[in-house]
């Protein structure tokens, strides 16, 4: 394979069931992109049989590796430690219950260099009437706060450019604000239409509660951010 360009962030946390297929379909992307691409599967603390099942698939396809992570610490540091961990020009992010599909990544790359994020944006969504409700309730809330501009902040499949994605301030919630912490370092964001299909298998781990909840406080946590971030550049060296 060639040197990859991108590196595909996975997150994972008890999703034995849908594992084995995950793999399957992202095997069907890494034959078609082309932008030459790895797999990074992030285990944040499982407790199912999810390492066994990564470990394996890693062990046949040399483009999947994983790292573990000790215990459980949510969505954002299991984003974060992907993000620490790739050296590749790009990284990416998907989710492993395969509600999206890795192969409209290949639609993304149309996009770079003029763009230093791309966010789908789930036109057609198949999720539970909880979901959609909550996501409808916390993404409305989001934009009157600040105003970001980005119809689907917590759309699980993105591409940004790495030195972007390794300078994004790390706090608990941090997922949810990835294309406005962008834009806070000056990076222009693009939107697409991707598709989007039922969960495979398992449940949310989610519910209407916590959903909306954790966004509220995270979007006036980001507000307080955002008044006090400094965006530098160094202009000569010594």
């Amino acid at each position: 394979m060639s040197q990859p360009r991108l590196t595909v962030i996975a997150p994972v946390y008890n999703e034995e069931e849908s594992l084995a297929q995950f793999a399957d379909e992202m095997g069907k992307y890494l034959a078609a992109t082309p932008v030459p691409s790895i797999v990074l599967f992030v285990n944040d603390g499982s407790t199912d049989r999810s390492q066994e099942i990564i470990e394996e698939i890693c062990s046949k396809r040399d483009a999947f590796h994983f790292i573990r992570l000790s215990e459980n610490h949510g969505l954002s540091t299991a984003v974060k430690a992907g993000i620490d961990a790739c050296d590749t020009e790009l990284v990416g992010y998907i989710d492993t219950d395969i509600q999206t599909t890795p192969m409209d990544f290949i639609k993304y790359f149309e996009y770079f260099p003029e763009y230093d994020m791309v966010n789908g944006i789930r036109a057609k969504r198949k999720d539970t009437g909880v979901k959609k409700l909550s996501s409808k309730i916390a993404n409305g809330f989001r934009r009157r706060m600040i105003n970001d501009g980005i119809e689907d902040t917590g759309c699980p499949l993105k591409i940004i450019k790495s030195d972007y994605a390794k300078r994004i301030p790390f706090f608990d919630g941090m997922h949810r604000f990835i294309p406005a912490l962008i834009q806070l370092q000056g990076g222009k964001v693009k939107q697409i239409p991707i598709q989007h299909f039922p969960r495979y298998a398992g449940t949310a781990k989610y519910h209407l509660w916590n959903r909306i909840r954790k966004p509220f406080m995270d979007t006036f946590a980001f507000r307080w951010m955002r008044k006090r971030y400094i965006n530098y550049e160094i202009d000569k060296r010594g």
